[in-house]
């Protein structure tokens, strides 16, 4: 009876090492075959694998900045359009599943159905810039390391109105990969939406001595308005 309760003892614990086990393996090629398709959906050659995305902003983003230059640094179709961090990723990779359906049915399967749909395209992909505080162009661009002195007088001028009005990148960089769409409304134009504005910069305290030099400007005019008020 000992060794028969003994058989079944070591079988139960055999039974749950090998149960153990078979779902360690399971994780396992869960997680790698997850990282790799997450690799793999992340590569340029998957983006324009359908010739909706190859003939249209594919050829597009041909020839700009950000696809050749004098560095040969590369902004390809991911790096713009999905988030860097590992959960914002995921989800981004989920809610694209539910874009197969338009896949599936043609929504934009010609040059002319994708026409008629690029304005609405642009704007969800503006407003979830807008509401990152345009996340994907400071993963490279970083406003506290640009050397002013190396800008012309334009890009500081308009750098220096951007931060006193707390805007973001996208309100004025967008249409540089793709042609800008027509439409009443453009990213300045739109709403922040989950996260607080960026503050604009804080103008200056005026210096004591601008202040006192100002205070004898204002008793002149009020002394001048009581005189001409005098009979």
């Amino acid at each position: 009876m000992k060794k028969v309760f003994g058989s079944v003892r070591t079988w139960g614990w055999f039974r749950i090492i090998w149960v153990s086990l078979l779902a360690l393996l399971i994780a396992m090629t869960l997680v790698v075959g997850g990282a790799a398709g997450l690799a793999w959906t992340s590569t340029e050659k998957f983006c324009i694998s359908c010739h909706e995305m190859r003939e249209n902003v594919y050829a597009e983003y041909q020839g700009t900045i950000h696809d050749t230059n004098r560095s040969g640094v590369r902004a390809i179709c991911t790096n713009c359009h999905v988030p860097h961090e590992p959960v914002a990723l995921i989800k981004r990779k989920f809610a694209a599943t539910f874009e197969l359906y338009h896949k599936l049915v043609g929504t934009i399967d010609t040059r002319e159905k994708f026409e008629a749909h690029r304005y609405q395209l642009a704007l969800k992909v503006w407003q979830r810039m807008k509401d990152t505080d345009s996340l994907e162009c400071r993963n490279c661009h970083v406003r506290s390391s640009m050397s002013a002195e190396l800008q012309s007088a334009r890009a500081q001028k308009r750098h220096t109105k951007a931060d006193a009005e707390g805007m973001t990148c996208i309100d004025c960089h967008f249409g540089i990969a793709h042609n800008e769409p027509e439409g009443p409304l453009g990213p300045r134009d739109l709403p922040v939406r989950g996260r607080m504005p960026t503050p604009p910069a804080e103008e200056p305290a005026p210096s004591a001595a601008a202040t006192s030099s100002a205070e004898p400007a204002v008793d002149v005019a009020v002394a001048s308005a009581a005189g001409a008020a005098t009979p």
